[in-house]
This record gives C-alpha cells, structure tokens and sequence, in this order.
C-alpha cells in the first residue's frame, strides 16, 4: 500500500489530489496537513513514500522544513506542487533536496508522470525546465539578480513581494525582527533596490 503525504494550505487543492491519488494507487493511504507543524506531526506518527509539497504557506519555513526533512528523514522523498513559478523555484528546491518540481497548472498526465518518477526515486524535471537548465549552463553570466540570493534572502523576499511586514516574516521564519530587517538591508543592497516598489518592478522584469 502506497502511503502519501499532502502538504498545502488549500482544501480544494488537497482534495483534488487526494481523489486523483486514490484512483490511481488502490489500495493507498492519503493523509493530510495543511503548514510546516501538522506536516511535522504527521511524519511522526507515520512513514511515506512520497509528501507532495506546496512552497507558500501561512507561518511556514519551507526552505526550513525541506532542510528538517534532509536532516530527520533523509530517504524521504518530496515532489513540489506549487503555482510559484518553476524557473526561479525549481532549482532552489530541487539543491535543498526536493525530488522533482511540478507546477499546479500542469495537465494532469504530466502531474501522474511526475508522482510516478518520484516514487520510483527519480528525478522530475519538467522539458522547460531541462532547457532552462541547459541554457544557464551555456551561458557565461547569469544576469538574473535573485540567483545572487542565499536560500534565506530569496525566502524572505518571497514574503515581502506576497505583502508581509518584517514582523509577520519574524514570526512566520521564527527569527528576530531586528534579523529580517538586517537580512531584508542586505537584500536591497544585492538587488540594487531602495523600496518594496522597485523589488516588485524587479521581480516582474523576471517573472517572479
């Protein structure tokens, strides 16, 4: 029996892939959670053979909880199911240790084929996304400016551009505000940005 691991904020998202999972892998046990912390109790209680993982959730560390998953669970295996979009998520999670990355928006075949690859502990990169892949390798200077950012930058600047304060990001990361605040001042200085307006500008020029 093949056991499964939702993790998304969104009931409707969790549901549809629960029936889409049950159809396909008879018999199979789903379970569900909705942040970091229920996900966290759910792998205490049980094992998986796969945890599909949404990337932007209420008071959730992702790249936090993927580093958790490496360290506490490292044979388990995580597919991220998100909208966020794959040419800046993709790689991000796929170095902290996610096995694939597949977008919400994919047809459904595609979404079977990469649960599939990953249960079989393979890989799942998208044909985009290996062209991506093959395009950075070529080039001889990545110009995208967010490539510059370490996994906790690029996290905090995904919350500030979904319109959180350096608080709500204080207590989302768990980390002090005085830290955000010093983190969000290094991230202006990389990005060449002074306000939340110029970074959301930035952000659109590449698709963030």
């Amino acid at each position: 029996m093949k056991k499964f691991l939702l993790i998304d904020d969104h009931v409707v998202v969790r549901s549809g892939i629960k029936v889409l999972l049950s159809e396909i892998y008879k018999p199979s046990q789903i379970d569900e959670a909705h942040d970091g912390d229920s996900a966290l109790a759910r792998l205490k209680e049980s094992s998986y053979d796969l945890v599909m993982l949404d990337i932007q959730m209420p008071h959730t560390d992702t790249f936090g909880l993927m580093e958790y998953f490496k360290i506490k669970y490292p044979e388990l295996r995580v597919l991220i199911f998100s909208m966020s979009p794959e040419n800046i998520y993709a790689k991000r999670f796929l170095k902290a240790g996610a096995k694939g990355f597949i977008s919400k928006d994919a047809p459904l075949e595609e979404i079977k084929k990469a649960i599939n690859q990953v249960l079989q502990n393979s890989r799942y990169i998208s044909e985009a996304m290996l062209e991506s892949l093959a395009e950075s390798s070529g080039a001889a200077k990545d110009t995208n400016l967010f490539n510059t950012l370490s996994a906790r930058e690029f996290e905090i600047v995904s919350l500030l551009l979904a319109g959180q304060t350096i608080s709500n990001i204080a207590n989302t990361l768990s980390l002090q505000v005085s830290t955000v605040g010093t983190h969000k001042a290094r991230i202006f200085d990389k990005l060449k940005v002074t306000n939340i307006l110029e970074l959301k500008e930035l952000a659109n020029s590449y698709n963030l």
